[in-house]
């Protein structure tokens, strides 16, 4: 077995934990990532607003990868939004 399969295999444990507790606690991660990019805009006077913003949506964006959203859409807690009905079709 290579290093690398040697390793997927000790951590795999590590990763279904995390999953989890990202599915538990989602909402309380988004709630402390927007707290604290709110703290560092302030700090910071608005001076990089729009790269907090990005950081703070990507990070946002790998905590439903890791809570097992598979469409980049989970509300965090691991469920995804309510779709909004397709509007008719003009016939």
């Amino acid at each position: 077995m290579g290093f690398l399969q040697n390793l997927k295999a000790k951590l795999a444990p590590a990763k279904d934990k995390v999953s989890g507790l990202a599915q538990q606690h989602g909402d309380k991660i988004d709630h402390g990532l927007d707290k604290a990019a709110k703290v560092v805009d302030s700090k910071t006077k608005g001076k990089y607003s729009d790269k907090i913003q990005t950081g703070t949506g990507k990070a946002k964006d790998a905590l439903d990868r890791l809570a097992g959203s598979q469409d980049g859409k989970g509300t965090g807690d691991g469920t995804t939004p309510p779709s909004s009905p397709s509007p008719p079709s003009a016939s």
